[in-house]
């Protein structure tokens, strides 16, 4: 991104060569250079340096040394200080011989960066391997799906790409700090806390002309589906070129993917994490309640309170010097809109250690992060008006898988641990408690899960019952389940047969927790004596679900026994991810920057149901300029689609292509292809 103009990161010498109408003389030629950012520099402010030519560098100040004269030239070392503000700058000289009249020179403009590779810098990070993979890396992969049926999603993030510098800055300079107090915002934006918080905020545009516009409804027709975009590139220059009007439309991955373009673009280690069951916990009493009736259908909750199936955020890399020692390294930095934080609607940066730690009266918002990773999930039985029975109360449902790409590799890194204790350690239970006192109050601490554990009544069942896939699921085709059911001895009926009433429920499951209504039930009577185990089939056919899932295509198959002797009712729950078709990507052997790279793309429909108006649209950094969309029409039941073209590479080293293949059945057909790209006249 730096071949047409000078970029540097701070923390690091530069070398200017100056020319002159005469031969330069040192001793009596004096050079003052001034370099300013920000509409008001002042150097009170640290938008404006002001240094002269120096023999040696002085430390970690604005300077100018090491200089060599060769007659009429003077070649000279800029130093920026490590925690210089980063921007756009511009430069100037001033010059005077002795007393006499001083003369003005602009030299030009350079953009200051954060410098993850100096140790002054404040998101100095320490590894070669792990600074190729969090800055230099310009794609990568998101998680989704869920916790049993975990998808990588290839990511364009393109932080490199010639115009997405001038956009981070842009987003910087329309965020509401900027435009309420321009000299001040500009002032901190040397502090990486600052940023990484103007940059949540920023990503989203529930205050602002923020980058995108949140829809978790079903309806994008005024813009594109959050499961249409490959990458941010297209999504920053669409924000760019409206003139700063939010781009329709995204959801938790999308901003998050986002934001990782920007800060690894402005120098800021940064990486991409799912957390799978990620509860939203907004009355931050670490119970998150979800309602069934009788019928086993989900209920809406009244409350703000959910479980989304999956939620990303984002992880920087920073001192935190805002904190007590101990509590540098990742930082949780959210831009999805949930709950607003100062006042506006961003999330962070909250220490990944002291989230573990149970710390959450840490700065930023740790409260909330620790929720998302840690709440209980308490399920109720609804009925008349009122929670009757509790069904299940799960310390470990929430939580589960959080992860991110690994470095180095395209597979992925369970990084739970670095989040909390192992579910249930004496470790883990402690650092909970903790952490609801410090939540709830003293008075309060607890109370909850006090009664809910003084009485675990619930737990004592007759009967253990599951939900298994029969067969692998996909998407067109009819599901087929086993409910497994053991008679088990418990207080009120040790050994006596019983007799059970299973009512059983299908929904489509929403991202953003809960469910649609119903579309599909079933109800099963069991005898069970003693020791006995039955396996009971269950069909959903095709016609039920077709038409009815979300774009996610993800099921919930709810069951609820009741026990005829004890009126005691038993929970049995089955998730269920329906796979799309799958692409296949086959690209040429040998690739080089400019010459024909023959990429054959192919797409069999295994589906029962055609495939209307599909659309393939290729991304990748360093490959294609921009995007490649093509108009596939129809693809039909047991029939392949082969396409063939040829790419032009653009930039040498490890590239990845990108392909979306979307329809009106199945909006995510996803693949990649990692292609190393040498450079031209290469051998």
């Amino acid at each position: 991104m730096g071949l047409k103009r000078l970029i540097v990161r701070r923390g690091q010498l530069f070398t200017l060569q100056l020319h002159f109408n005469r031969p330069f003389q040192f001793q009596t030629d004096h050079i003052t250079f001034v370099a300013e950012t920000g509409p008001a520099p002042m150097e009170l402010l640290g938008t404006r340096a002001i240094f002269s030519l120096t023999q040696a560098r002085p430390g970690n100040v604005w300077s100018a040394s090491d200089f060599t004269i060769d007659s009429d030239s003077l070649f000279v070392s800029l130093f920026t200080p490590a925690n210089a503000v980063i921007g756009s700058y511009t430069l100037k000289i001033e010059m005077s011989q002795g007393q006499g009249h001083s003369s003005t020179h602009p030299l030009g403009t350079f953009i200051l960066l954060f410098n993850p590779w100096s140790a002054e810098d404040d998101v100095h990070l320490p590894s070669e391997a792990l600074l190729r993979e969090y800055i230099l890396m310009d794609y990568g992969f998101v998680y989704k799906g869920h916790k049993r049926f975990i998808t990588a999603w290839p990511w364009n993030y393109g932080q490199f790409e010639e115009d997405i510098i001038d956009i981070c800055f842009e987003i910087l300079n329309k965020s509401l700090y900027f435009l309420q107090n321009p000299s001040k915002d500009c002032s901190q934006r040397n502090d990486v806390v600052y940023v990484c918080r103007v940059v949540s905020a920023m990503i989203n545009s529930n205050d602002d002309r923020g980058v995108l516009q949140g829809n978790w409804g079903e309806d994008y027709s005024m813009g594109v589906s959050p499961l249409e975009w490959n990458g941010s590139v297209a999504i920053l220059r669409q924000w760019s070129a409206r003139g700063g009007q939010p781009v329709k439309y995204g959801q938790c991955w999308v901003f998050a993917a986002v934001m990782c373009t920007v800060m690894r673009c402005l120098g800021v280690p940064t990486r991409v994490v799912s957390n799978f069951r990620s509860a939203h916990n907004a009355d931050g009493n670490l119970t998150i309640d979800t309602y069934y009736n009788r019928n086993a259908e989900m209920l809406p909750n009244q409350k703000q309170d959910k479980i989304w199936n999956f939620h990303v955020w984002n992880e920087c890399w920073m001192i935190r010097k805002d904190l007590p020692p101990g509590y540098n390294g990742w930082q949780v930095l959210d831009p999805t809109p949930q709950q607003t934080s100062s006042g506006l609607f961003c999330c962070g940066p909250a220490s990944v250690k002291a989230i573990k730690e149970g710390e959450v009266q840490l700065a930023y918002d740790t409260p909330f992060v620790y929720a998302e990773v840690n709440a209980d999930e308490v399920i109720w039985l609804f009925g008349d008006g009122q929670a009757q029975e509790i069904l299940a109360h799960n310390t470990s449902s929430i939580g589960n898988e959080i992860s991110t790409k690994m470095v180095g590799s395209d597979q992925r890194q369970n990084i739970t641990s670095s989040y909390k204790y192992p579910e249930g350690s004496p470790e883990e239970r402690s650092v909970f408690m903790k952490a609801s006192q410090k939540m709830l109050g003293p008075g309060r601490a607890s109370s909850p899960f006090l009664d809910l554990l003084g009485s675990r009544d619930f737990q004592d069942q007759p009967a253990q019952l599951q939900l298994h896939l029969a067969r692998m699921p996909e998407w067109g085709r009819d599901l087929l389940l086993k409910l497994h059911a053991r008679r088990v001895a418990d207080r009120a009926h040790p050994r006596a047969p019983i007799r059970l009433e299973v009512r059983f429920c299908v929904q489509a499951l929403l991202h953003k927790g809960g469910a649609r209504e119903p579309l599909w039930r079933q109800t099963v009577r069991l005898n069970l004596d003693f020791g006995q185990e039955i396996e009971w089939p269950l069909l959903l056919p095709f016609n039920n679900y077709g038409n009815k899932l979300t774009e996610e295509k993800l099921i919930r198959v709810s069951g609820i026994a009741k026990v005829k002797e004890t009126g005691r009712s038993m929970l049995v729950l089955k998730d269920i991810s329906l796979e799309p078709p799958h692409l296949s990507i086959k690209a040429s052997e040998r690739a080089e920057v400019g010459k024909a790279l023959g990429v054959h793309i192919t797409l069999t429909n295994n589906l029962t149901v055609a495939l209307s108006n599909c659309v393939m649209v290729l991304e990748g950094s360093g490959l294609i300029d921009g995007q490649i969309s093509n108009e596939l029409g129809t693809l039909l039941p047991g029939h392949t689609l082969q396409i063939q073209l040829d790419l032009y590479p653009i930039k040498a080293g490890p590239r990845q292509l990108q392909v979306l293949i979307s329809s009106n059945e199945v909006k995510e057909i996803k693949g990649y292809q990692d292609i190393f790209v040498a450079a031209a006249g290469a051998s």
